[in-house]
């Protein structure tokens, strides 16, 4: 195997998934595993177990060019990480550790800022300078490239979407994981969706024992044409337009791609999205930024830490680079 190839990691809070990317941007190969929660470093090992699998070796040196890493969390500038979804992740010194281990560079990058990145490289947003990538699942983040340049902020904490204000909204959840978070993420899908059973709204999601219904429940149950389930995806959508008009007065982006788990369900509230997004973005900017979902799913994470791993991170993706 040529060493014209870097391994991409993807760490997730529940799911890791590694491969090996060309410098075209294609997967030659992937494993993926469920996450090790059992103690701080058995996340580092599966890493590194996935790795020589994959190269069908113990040292990764002569065999890739360089590895990169996505992780749920912060990322300091010495390469440690705090990830609060992994126990004991306060300060896990991950690219020392994997250095050492496979023999080869290490880079690690934030999953949102990984998944912005690989938007720009192979993505929707292919070839733009300015773009964001707001990620939608358990949580919200943002990924954003400014001037082909990632917006990384004083303490790495750029892209913290979830906190942005929407509403004059108050409560322990608002302070907890930030307001938008609160209201728009999928465990706010599901608490909304509950809260209207509760309050005698009936519909299909009554069939769904009420402690069991998540936010993909709530979306196949929309589609069906269950009410509750249409009306808390539009407001969703409604308050995420309010959050991305935010980043598009701030940012003034050419593209802003939805992904994360929530854009399969982007069929529900995209278009309320967009509306949200017109109605209180700077009106220039508002009326000249795309708004696409994501066309790599999961893989935007895995690209954006190969070209990361390739040396081009501090380059812009896109425009005939390979």
């Amino acid at each position: 195997m040529a060493a014209n190839c870097v391994l991409a990691v993807d760490l997730g809070g529940t799911k890791l998934a590694a491969a090996l990317v060309d410098r075209n941007g294609k997967v030659l190969t992937r494993k993926s595993v469920n996450v090790d929660r059992s103690s701080a470093l058995a996340p580092v090992k599966q890493i590194v177990e996935l790795a020589r699998e994959l190269v069908g070796g113990k040292s990764l040196r002569g065999k890739v060019a360089a590895a990169g890493v996505a992780v749920p969390g912060l990322v300091r500038r010495d390469g440690s990480v705090w990830a609060p979804n992994l126990p004991g992740w306060k300060k896990m010194a991950l690219a020392r550790r994997l250095k050492s281990a496979l023999g080869v560079a290490v880079v690690v990058e934030s999953d949102r800022n990984a998944a912005v990145l690989g938007e720009a490289w192979r993505g929707a947003a292919r070839g733009k300078s300015d773009a964001i990538v707001l990620m939608l699942g358990t949580g919200i983040g943002a990924g954003i490239l400014s001037g082909g340049r990632l917006v990384r902020g004083a303490h790495e904490l750029s892209g913290c979407a979830g906190w942005m204000v929407v509403t004059d909204e108050h409560g322990p959840e608002v302070q907890r994981v930030g307001q938008l978070e609160s209201l728009a993420a999928g465990p706010a899908i599901a608490r909304a969706a509950k809260k209207e059973l509760a309050r005698g709204k009936g519909g299909l999601l009554e069939e769904i024992p009420a402690e069991t219904i998540n936010a993909y429940q709530v979306a196949e149950a929309a589609r069906r044409g269950d009410i509750v389930g249409i009306e808390v995806y539009l407001e969703a959508g409604r308050l995420l337009g309010y959050g991305v008009a935010n980043l598009v007065s701030l940012f003034d982006p050419e593209m802003v791609v939805i992904g994360g788990g929530l854009a399969g369900a982007s069929d529900l509230f995209l278009d309320a999205l967009r509306k949200g997004m017109k109605e209180r973005a700077q009106p220039i900017a508002g009326k000249k930024v795309k708004v696409a979902v994501s066309r790599l799913g999961g893989d935007a994470n895995l690209l954006g830490v190969a070209w990361a791993a390739m040396g081009r991170g501090h380059r812009r993706p896109g425009n005939g680079e390979q």
